[in-house]
């Protein structure tokens, strides 16, 4: 049996070779090959049967710690002890849960109070020390830092559906060479083009163009005041921090990645250049969606983008949908298919595929507040480490309040640049990864 730390460094492993995939599919402007993206899924696998693993022996790890008497002194064992002591040892060096290490820290912050040996082990914050009380911070242990992480992109909507690439080591950001392509009427990939002559004909030479995708990590901050009759309660404490900024962590998340306007955050499809914008109908009435706009939006997606992609909408826009209809003859037929009934599928659908509410979307009328997205292809989600969080009870001292701080280091833009003008069809029908309806006003 392989230990938690061994698990680690193999899930470290998988996700590294998942992202190897993608950065190689980005340097060369195309799509995962269908075997490729096996090789990605069958990886996936591999890694979530890991972490349950992980997760399974980082609780019963928990459980030991709570059977161990408080203030036991962590003993090393003899070098010829079994490996089983050694286990034990690691067990005791190790919290049960989040919130038992956070009541830990308050502890030790409190003057006069004691430092649970186990802070010592995770070590003290850059800049801090653990026997000062005035400067005492310690991080979080490793696992429930991942945890908090993993957390945080499941409960994001669009995150979880990114291509995430970790950034390790001292490295702050990361540079992706990529194709720059606008345009496929006259010449591929930026410049290559191949050509019909005749024998000893001149040849003309041509070649690609590149571009550098630049990702630099940016700061998504929280603070969270704690009483300190809430931090008796390690249970308590655990999941009132956990849900409330694991949510918020991923409701911003997913803001950037809609609005975000890249100067100290991500750069959001809305803002950025490869965003399509499809004009509305002649005689279109302000606030409107049309069964039109619907078809000449799919029409403007890549094609190879149709299998992953989402509809995102306001919830606003839900009885617009419900509306739309194609004339046939003297009567019509319904475009939208809501969850049950007609469709038969747990969630509405547009030509086959998800239409997702969420807040993000810009309201009824304006650019965003329906758009065709493929995020698994189109757009990148770098990040560092997991969540960084340090306790201070210094800042709220007299109000009998301890502070947490929480940190994401986190960056992403859309792969391309520019929309791109097809091979035929002209400037005026170009294509992306993401496509918006034009404002209705």
């Amino acid at each position: 049996m392989k230990t938690v730390t061994e698990y680690r460094t193999m899930i470290a492993s998988l996700r590294e070779k998942i992202s190897a995939i993608d950065t190689k599919c980005i340097a060369e402007n195309r799509d995962p090959t269908s075997e490729e993206l096996g090789v990605q899924v069958q990886m996936m696998d591999k890694i979530k049967e890991y972490q349950d693993i992980v997760n399974t022996k980082v609780r019963l790890e928990g459980i030991d710690a709570e059977l161990t008497a408080p203030g036991k002194a962590v003993t090393k064992p003899a070098p010829q002890n079994s490996s089983g002591a050694s286990s034990e040892v690691r067990n005791r060096d190790r919290f049960g849960s989040f919130g038992e290490q956070m009541a830990a820290v308050m502890r030790a912050g409190v003057p006069g109070g004691t430092v649970d040996p186990r802070l010592r082990v995770q070590g003290a914050a850059t800049g801090l020390n653990e026997t000062v009380s005035s400067d005492g911070g310690f991080l979080v242990q490793q696992d429930f830092s991942s945890e908090l992480l993993q957390q945080v992109f499941e409960t994001g909507i669009l995150a979880s559906r990114c291509r995430r690439i970790p950034i390790s080591g001292n490295a702050n950001g990361i540079k992706i060479p990529g194709v720059d392509e606008t345009s496929r009427a006259s010449t591929r990939s930026g410049g290559v083009l191949a050509y019909w002559k005749d024998e000893a004909a001149l040849k003309v030479a041509s070649k690609p163009k590149f571009r550098m995708i630049d990702l630099q990590l940016k700061k998504l901050i929280g603070l969270c005041y704690a009483t300190d009759e809430l931090l008796q309660d390690a249970a308590a404490l655990e999941g009132y921090i956990k849900m409330a900024f694991v949510e918020e962590f991923g409701f911003q998340v997913d803001d950037s990645i809609i609005n975000g306007t890249g100067a100290g955050m991500p750069l959001g499809i809305l803002n950025a250049g490869c965003l399509v914008s499809v004009a509305k109908e002649t005689g279109q009435k302000a606030a409107t969606i049309l069964a039109e706009n619907i078809m000449n939006m799919r029409s403007r997606l890549f094609a190879s983008s149709r299998q992953n992609s989402v509809w995102l909408i306001n919830q606003n826009i839900e009885p617009q949908l419900h509306s739309m209809s194609l004339a046939v003859g003297t009567g019509g037929v319904p475009v939208y298919m809501p969850a049950g009934g007609l469709s038969n599928l747990p969630y509405d659908t547009l030509y086959g595929r998800p239409v997702i509410p969420i807040e993000q979307c810009p309201t009824l009328g304006t650019v965003g507040d329906i758009i065709l997205a493929d995020f698994a292809r189109g757009y990148i989600l770098a990040e560092k480490g997991g969540i960084q969080t340090d306790m201070s009870i210094h800042v709220q001292f007299l109000y009998d309040e301890s502070v947490f701080r929480f940190v994401l280091r986190v960056d992403g833009q859309p792969v391309r640049s520019t929309t791109l003008t097809p091979y035929k069809g002209g400037a005026s029908d170009t294509q992306s990864h993401f496509v918006a309806l034009a404002t209705r006003a």
